[in-house]
């Protein structure tokens, strides 16, 4: 998978940090970050904005906090 078109995050730094997103093949996108590019997440386009809209709603905000 890693012959694939990356697209690289607008909001990442110069190099760093970055998340890449590719769509392999139809109904597949395939997600990785700039320190791990051999490990690579695969999910559906539904599921992604399903993950994407929770997380903008602040679904997952408690998961950062000490507890």
């Amino acid at each position: 998978m890693s012959n694939h078109d990356w697209q690289k995050s607008s909001y990442c730094a110069q190099g760093a940090n970055c998340v890449y997103v590719a769509a392999p093949a139809p109904h597949t996108i395939a997600l990785r970050e700039s320190d791990e590019p051999d490990i690579i997440l695969t999910t559906t386009p539904a599921t992604l904005g399903t993950f994407i809209r929770a997380a903008k709603a602040g679904a997952f905000d408690g998961f950062t906090q000490d507890r």
